[in-house]
């Protein structure tokens, strides 16, 4: 399900105005904050987190202290910087976020909830923005919403830190995720473990190289259900109980560990005749392959003379050592007579297939009579098992962190919002990314430059560019201006000339024939020209889905 857009109004700009558009969105933006003191956004309806940013500080977020544990000392600080800043490409001036500044170093940062977050009758609806200002080489994005415990202290928040969910873009190499992971209690232990949402099927990577300002959004349902969402279009969704990776519920049975495989058990489906007999005409000793005995010796050939001979220019070095190096020879180089013959040196027959070869004799395989099937330990009761059929009933969380570790610099968040209520998330997107969106449309290049600088990293689209203009031209074309027949001359004509005006019969019978061979042609020359339309349509529908276009020209 899509979380929609609402309609963004804006006045109309000048025709050709990019920079007109950006200005009235920006006017729009900037009119909803009535102190600069205040947020610019101001969430209306029920919610437990909502940062903008636009504060311009990070008086309500907790820089971590804390080491990493198990790792070197020069690496285990998460002295990793953070600032409030506006993004280095912004179309909306004064529109700040929170902005991971270095490379190669641990960071953690974290701030409270309004109120704690429990699972009851009502959806989690957690969503955030994310712009990799430089890319993204290797290094996370994502959010982890921190479980309600004790002992928990954002001054040491750290990677083992207790989390109930974590969510967000993560990437290193080609390998790019969207992880969806949540902790689970287990009822009879009290242990929990990870759970893993099931990979997205949906291609990633234009969220991580295009350099926009993208929102990522998770719905956790009562229900169980579940789902993900990037720019309010679903990329990924499912079930608790049937798409985590393990399994929430353990199998009721299990394999018996004290169960083993008794000697005799035969497990081989086939087995060698134990009566057949190896013929009396076998023979296991003819060589695969025989000298062609057919075979001539080219004439011309130099039986005489070596393929290889002594380079007679190469010169003993001066620092040879004899005693050391043993006596000195000079370069093998191909013999120069031998370039214009057929062959040089001994002449041998060419080696052919032995068609008496068959090779060391084997009984041939048949059923075995004392198959037993593949062996497998019996089945017992799992003393495991326990069957939790609401998974959503997670731990309550009351605070949210990021706790990343990254190969790029300037990633940009913004925007972090958790609530219990569809309608006032989709308020908050609108307000916030939905105006990034239009005005970072607004400042696109048109579709011309979009297809050129597309086929600049993609040369082979200038293939399919050519062929969706020129192919409808030359059919339209050929279509047009072919196939066109003499017009036979009036009646009167003949009168003018005194030339034989031919009968009748005769003048129907060619008007059958040439309306025979017209028909003959047109009919193959139209179906080519339905099949390359057809193609042409094809192209220009396939033309958005392949992944070489931004989204505006996708859109065109």
């Amino acid at each position: 399900m899509n979380l929609s857009l609402s309609s963004i109004h804006t006045h109309s700009p000048q025709p050709g105005s990019a920079d007109t558009h950006t200005r009235v969105l920006v006017g729009t933006l900037g009119s909803r904050r009535a102190d600069p003191l205040t947020p610019l956004l101001s969430p209306m309806g029920e919610h437990f987190f909502a940062e903008s940013f636009d504060r311009g500080t990070l008086d309500s977020w907790v820089l971590s202290k804390a080491k990493k544990e198990d790792i070197d000392e020069d690496i285990a600080k998460y002295d990793g910087k953070w600032e409030v800043e506006d993004m280095k490409d912004s179309k909306l001036p004064g529109d700040k976020g929170l902005v991971l500044k270095s490379r190669a170093k641990h960071h953690a940062i974290s701030a409270q909830l309004l109120r704690p977050f429990i699972f009851d009758t009502k959806p989690l609806i957690v969503q955030y923005e994310v712009n990799f200002q430089q890319g993204i080489d290797c290094g996370g994005a994502y959010v982890k919403l921190l479980s309600q415990t004790p002992d928990l202290n954002l001054d040491e928040f750290v990677d083992k830190t207790p989390y109930t969910i974590m969510f967000g873009p993560d990437k290193c190499g080609e390998d790019y995720k969207l992880h969806f992971i949540f902790r689970h209690k287990n009822p009879k232990t009290g242990e929990y473990e990870e759970k893993h949402a099931k990979k997205p099927d949906s291609d990633l990577r234009t969220y991580y190289t295009d350099k926009k300002t993208h929102l990522y959004t998770l719905v956790v349902n009562p229900d169980n259900s579940f789902e993900v969402l990037v720019d309010q279009t679903v990329v990924n969704s499912g079930n608790l109980l049937t798409d985590m990776t393990p399994p929430i519920n353990p199998a009721a049975e299990i394999e018996d560990p004290d169960d083993h495989k008794p000697d005799d058990w035969d497990e081989r489906p086939k087995i060698q005749d134990p009566d057949a007999v190896k013929p009396e005409d076998w023979d296991e000793d003819a060589p695969k392959q025989i000298p062609d005995e057919d075979a001539v010796k080219p004439d011309g050939w130099l039986d005489d003379q070596p393929e290889y001979t002594s380079d007679p220019d190469a010169v003993k070095p001066e620092d040879w050592d004899e005693d050391m190096d043993g006596e000195w020879e000079a370069p093998q180089i191909p013999n120069a007579l031998c370039e214009t013959a057929p062959g040089c040196g001994a002449w041998q027959r060419p080696m052919i297939d032995n068609s008496n070869y068959k090779g060391k004799w084997k009984a041939p395989m048949i059923d075995n009579p004392n198959y037993q099937g593949v062996w497998k330990p019996r089945k017992i009761a799992n003393p495991d098992f326990f069957e939790d059929l609401h998974p959503f009933r997670m731990t309550p969380f009351n605070a949210v962190g990021l706790e990343l570790w990254s190969m790029s610099s300037d990633i940009f968040f913004d925007n972090f919002f958790i609530t219990n209520e569809r309608h006032t998330a989709e308020r908050w997107a609108n307000d916030g990314w939905g105006l990034k969106k239009a005005a970072e449309g607004a400042a696109e290049p048109g579709l011309v430059n979009q297809m050129m600088t597309a086929a600049d990293e993609r040369p082979w689209l200038w293939v399919v560019y050519v062929l969706t203009v020129a192919v409808p031209l030359i059919l339209i074309i050929v279509f047009f201006c072919t196939g066109k027949k003499a017009v036979a001359p009036a009646a009167a004509d003949y009168k003018k000339t005194d030339e034989p005006q031919p009968d009748v019969k005769e003048e129907e019978e060619e008007k059958a024939e040439e309306d025979q061979v017209k028909e003959e042609k047109s009919q193959p020359a139209s179906q080519m020209y339905a099949k390359t339309v057809s193609f042409y349509l094809t192209m220009r529908a396939a033309l958005p889905h392949l992944g070489v276009f931004h989204n505006g020209l996708s859109k065109s």
